[in-house]
């Protein structure tokens, strides 16, 4: 088997991987000025995409821009969240040469689109190819491909989640590889951590938070809450920047339990109601049901923004790193107050405002950079396995090749799984490894 990475490989971003020259394992892009897309544009037979994110899905309309329509597979929450993503990419890009696909690219991808549930095998470009939840946001996959034989020879336990024990040794006729994906361990509100563990001989396996113990969710969440709590007690404001597809719902879902009243705006709205439409994708679609009740939608442009952000109440926002998005409005509203905060609730990429501001103090807004007088905090509300979820995913793998990839430290890791009696590397961008 083939294996060549072309983007995604000692980075968090871009993600793609390449199997056989024929299969394409997602195809995203990095975003930025100007944002950064895989090394290759390839001409697969057919493409399944691990899950909705912009770093994992963004840049699958451009596999269509040409004569070919290789099939997308995915999840059908993946495909809805995939194609959000392109619109808004259009929106944001679309007028300039940083933008990889036209609208009509766009329209393609509904025709060509595939979807499938968990634990249900199909055929993509000669190869079999099973789907099981990775518990990192509703829709999101492990990616099982099989160059021969069955690649659902593992025992499947019952129920929809796709999970599934070790299969015993034995050559059933091909390379099994398992393509990880982005994934958590741990159970969210939203989504239930993973307990899918298909055997496997080669494992790509992602590496984001290699080096980070999470505190326990429920002690993160306890922080937020009392956080939100005393600002709104002292007659402040809370804006809570979050990525709209995952951590916006799991920050709904923690306002509902604890009655904090909260405003939510951006991309966020239309994933929530989305995501309705998928129950049997998220955890508790009730709780979903109940904290979309309790949240009030903002509805209105800048006017509105304002207006709100004068409100005693936290306002879940788009973007996550204040990189865009109704975020831009209500910053520089509550910035100069510091009885007001900023919460911020996800993985700030380096170089982008949301990183500036918790190492410096100030962001660049629009163009400006702003200094900051409100209260800026940080919370650990990863949707990714931690180092112990990394190693203890793992450990079901130690006869298995690894390739670590999706990390700033991927080597690093590599090298002491290698040390623990792992065969495990980290290919470069570009690389195409042999197995």
């Amino acid at each position: 088997m083939d294996i060549r990475f072309l983007g995604g490989a000692r980075e968090v971003g871009r993600s793609a991987v390449l199997v056989n020259d024929s299969l394409l394992l997602d195809f995203g892009m990095l975003a930025g000025t100007p944002p950064q897309f895989p090394v290759d544009t390839p001409d697969p037979d057919a493409v399944v995409v691990s899950h909705g994110h912009l770093d994992h899905a963004g840049a699958v309309p451009a596999l269509l821009s040409g004569s070919d329509r290789p099939p997308i597979h995915w999840t059908p929450p993946t495909r809805e969240l995939a194609l959000t993503l392109a619109r808004d990419t259009l929106k944001l890009h679309g007028g300039s040469y940083n933008c990889p696909f036209t609208e009509n690219d766009v329209k393609r991808v509904t025709e060509v689109s595939q979807t499938h549930g968990y634990g249900e095998t199909f055929e993509a470009a000669g190869h079999e190819v099973t789907l099981y939840n990775a518990g990192h946001i509703p829709g999101s996959a492990h990616v099982l491909v099989s160059e021969g034989g069955s690649p659902s020879g593992d025992r499947t336990r019952p129920g929809d989640d796709g999970g599934g024990t070790r299969r015993e040794s034995g050559d059933d006729g091909g390379t099994r590889l398992l393509y990880t994906g982005d994934f958590h361990t741990d159970d969210q509100r939203l989504v239930a951590g993973t307990t899918a563990r298909p055997d496997a001989d080669v494992v790509v396996c992602e590496s984001t938070y290699s080096d980070v113990e999470h505190d326990p969710r429920a002690a993160v969440e306890r922080r937020f809450v009392e956080s939100v709590e005393t600002t709104l007690w002292e007659g402040g404001t809370v804006v809570v920047p979050a990525f709209a597809i995952g951590r916006t719902q799991e920050l709904l879902l923690v306002c509902e339990e604890y009655d904090i009243p909260c405003y939510v705006d951006g991309m966020g709205k239309g994933v929530t109601e989305m995501l309705r439409r998928h129950p049997e994708f998220v955890r508790d679609a009730a709780a979903l049901r109940r904290a979309k009740s309790h949240a009030r939608f903002v509805t209105g442009r800048d006017g509105q923004r304002k207006r709100i952000a004068d409100q005693n109440a936290a306002i879940v926002t788009t973007s996550g790193m204040l990189s865009g998005g109704p975020a831009m409005t209500y910053v520089p509203e509550i910035r100069s107050n510091p009885v007001n905060k900023i919460t911020m609730t996800g993985y700030q990429v380096e170089g982008t405002p949301g990183r500036d501001l918790l190492e410096t103090g100030s962001a660049e807004i629009d163009g400006r950079v702003m200094p900051i007088s409100a209260r800026v905090e940080q919370y650990d509300f990863s949707a990714h396995a931690d180092r112990s979820g990394l190693r203890e995913f793992l450990a079901d793998y130690d006869d298995a090749t690894v390739l670590v990839n999706h990390g700033d430290r991927c080597a690093s890791f590599a090298e002491e799984l290698a040390a623990d009696g792992f065969t495990a590397r980290a290919p470069a961008v570009g690389e195409t490894v042999v197995v």
